[in-house]
């Protein structure tokens, strides 16, 4: 299967065409043939997961490492992930000139088996929800058909061999996120979250259309070669031979396409109102699609980062600066919001500067295993808000009116959803709590002190934001319409699963048992940077953990008065810092209004006014022109072609026609015996003629 990658993002994109096709005269809409589809591609995932796993093994053991065991796996111990094992690269040449040299294929290492899994398994939990959750929908099978498409699309990008490959997957992604965040386009509002969240991540993609395009040419520096391929970006990168120039805009290129796709400040906005579409595809896009794809495009050519910005130096770099501020600005956001997905979707942006702040400071390891284990966790809260709206809160998100004490009528929403919750806040021994700590842990003894107290105050904010959401949704007593009751089977089975990968997932690289899988299976062994692979550090661990439970105490108390926000409501009436630091995230740092309301509007005018201009003076000018000129061809053609030529040929032959059957009527008479005499008169001639002749 690692020889055969490119059959895992074809199976469901066969389940996309099949859909589309022939959807709607399937069972269930064609919901079967997409979840089926998404199924064999989590198949195959796994087994080219496990046949990596044993080719590492393998690896080891021809060099003589020593195999320790753990899980009921072989686990080699932390340098043995540095065995040299080549990752595996199959692809055609598909056009070549002189010493350019463009390839499609697939890159297969454990960084791509890992996000491989990822992706199947939240994608096929999400098909499955998806039976119940849209059920009656009447655009069912166009929604199986997008989603297979939106899967199909990541995984390309995943697989991809090149960096021009990958582009393609993610625009595919971005082109999907559109069609699904505007799933129910007759309201203006998702039709307008759609176009914002396709325009805004463009504006990060003119930066990354630049990073791709330099990655060309940072080969071409290294080898004399301008090739796209990842293995010989990462190569050339690491060569010494590229100037620190041309890597430091390569990657700041690359970084912008990560701010506008990963939800980064200032490109954050668009991500909150992505909440418009359908819950199973916010879990999708927060969990495992479209925003993890900014740092999956980080770690894959993560050594252009670390020579282009000297993230091996320590200090301040732009990545790692760009990581830290989201963490604070999404955490603060998260706390004035009702709605429970805009919640979720405020933590995902400060989940996500996690990660592009630990890649940052040099914690691959740690930015990594926080993408795995943010997938099941997140994936996990967004889907249990889903079950919470479908049959606790009458079809509503908001926390403060339709909600409250639903813990006593969805009993396992509200476990699974509870776990979700400690393992976002990074409490032991969830999955949370690993990759936290790694990210901390790597910053703390890499010369990065300020952005691990950064992480902390990250995890403080994070543990007191999701106390709030806790306490509004399943606290107190029950403030909505309808009858609250647990949802089918088709959505809290998926609960389940996803409980259960959050609670055990971070013992993948539970760095305090003497487990590393991720630096041995994961982390690429060739054509990579050196990096600090922590110990683990007792007392930030302890730290951080008790400032999170300190936060969910204070939380808890604050948020259990009888007013809507606790003691804070009265402050902020009371006090003017807060209440103007309470207006500013109302209004989500002026962001929005600075976008829309001043460069979008102040483009928008003279762009309108130009293009009236351009409509009056220069299209409509052309096609009045057209169409004068076409009337005067014509009255010429009528005038000059048509009267003086054609009818004037047509009465001529006409007139000759006449004199002719008028010769002709003269010989036809009718009378017998004159036909007889012509006949004889014709006998005559010719016989005469023949005498003639002969003589």
């Amino acid at each position: 299967m690692l020889e055969s990658a490119w059959v895992i993002p074809a199976l469901p994109a066969a389940g996309f065409v099949g859909i589309l096709l022939f959807g709607r005269r399937l069972p269930r809409g064609g919901s079967l043939l997409g979840t089926g589809a998404v199924g064999l591609a989590l198949v195959a995932s796994l087994v080219a997961a496990a046949q990596w796993v044993q080719r590492v093994d393998d690896a080891a053991a021809k060099e003589g490492m020593g195999t320790l065991v753990a899980f009921g796996r072989g686990l080699l111990g932390a340098e043995a992930g540095h065995a040299g094992v080549e990752p595996v690269v199959r692809a055609v040449t598909w056009w070549e000139s002189g010493p350019a040299v463009l390839r499609v294929g697939t890159h297969v290492d454990g960084l791509t088996v890992m996000m491989l899994v990822v992706v199947c398994v939240i994608s096929f939990l999400v098909h499955v929800y998806s039976t119940a959750y849209m059920h009656g929908d009447e655009r069912f099978t166009y929604f199986y058909a997008a989603l297979s498409l939106f899967t199909a699309s990541m995984l390309l990008l995943v697989v991809a061999e090149n960096t021009l490959q990958l582009l393609v997957g993610w625009e595919l992604v971005g082109l999907c996120s559109f069609m699904l965040i505007g799933h129910w386009w007759e309201e203006k509002p998702n039709t307008n979250a759609a176009i914002k969240a396709f325009l805004t991540t463009r504006t990060g993609d003119v930066g990354l259309l630049v990073g791709v395009v330099l990655t060309g040419f940072v080969v071409e520096q290294a080898t004399g070669r301008f090739s796209f391929g990842i293995s010989a970006v990462n190569e050339a990168a690491l060569s010494g031979k590229v100037s620190s120039t041309l890597l430091t805009v390569t990657a700041a290129g690359l970084l912008l396409g990560i701010i506008g796709k990963s939800g980064q400040f200032p490109l954050h906005t668009w991500l909150p109102d992505a909440m418009a579409g359908p819950t199973p595809v916010s879990a999708l896009i927060h969990a495992a699609t479209m925003v993890v794809a900014g740092v999956y495009l980080g770690a894959r050519v993560y050594p252009v980062f670390w020579e282009g910005f000297t993230i091996g130096a320590g200090g301040v770099n732009a990545m790692a600066a760009v990581g830290a501020i989201t963490i604070v600005i999404g955490a603060l956001l998260a706390f004035v919001q009702d709605d429970i997905k805009k919640v979720l979707a405020y933590s995902t942006i400060s989940q996500l500067g996690y990660m592009v702040m630990g890649l940052g400071v040099g914690a691959w390891v740690g930015a990594v295993f926080h993408l795995f284990t943010h997938a099941f966790f997140k994936a996990l809260l967004f889907l249990g808000a889903g079950s919470i709206s479908h049959s606790g809160s009458h079809h509503s998100f908001d926390m403060r009116k339709d909600m409250g004490g639903l813990r006593h009528h969805m009993p396992v929403t509200f476990a699974t959803f509870m776990i979700g919750s400690a393992a976002l806040v990074g409490l032991f021994p969830l999955a949370g709590f690993w990759s936290k700590d790694e990210i901390l842990a790597t910053a703390g003894q890499s010369d990065y002190d300020l952005f691990m107290v950064v992480g902390v105050i990250g995890a403080v904010l994070t543990a007191s934001y999701m106390t709030r959401c806790v306490h509004l949704t399943f606290f107190g007593s029950y403030r909505g319409h309808g009858h609250p009751h647990e949802s089918p089977p088709a959505i809290t089975v998926p609960l389940v699963v996803l409980a259960v990968l959050s609670v055990i997932a971070g013992f993948a690289n539970a760095v305090a048992f003497g487990v590393e899988h991720f630096v041995t299976y994961v982390e690429p062994t060739v054509a990579f940077p050196k990096l600090v692979h922590p110990d683990f550090d007792a007392l930030l661990a302890v730290v951080s953990v008790g400032l999170a439970l300190a936060a969910i105490g204070a939380g808890a108390w604050l948020w259990s008065r009888p007013e809507p926000l606790g003691p804070l409501a009265g402050l902020t009436r009371r006090n003017a810092a807060a209440r103007l630091g309470h207006t500013v995230l109302r209004n989500k740092y002026y962001l929005d209004a600075l976008y829309e309301d001043v460069i979008v509007a102040g483009v928008r005018g003279p762009l309108a006014r130009a293009s009236y201009w351009v409509n009056q003076r220069v299209i409509d000018a052309v096609v009045n022109g057209t169409g004068r000129a076409t009337a005067r061809v014509g009255r010429l053609t009528y005038r000059r072609v048509d009267q003086g030529v054609i009818d004037a040929g047509l009465n001529g032959l006409a007139a000759e026609t006449g004199t002719l059957g008028g010769l002709l009527r003269r010989l036809q008479s009718g009378r017998l015996p004159r036909y007889a005499l012509g006949v004889v008169a014709g006998v005559v001639v010719i016989g005469a003629a023949l005498v003639l002749i002969r003589v």
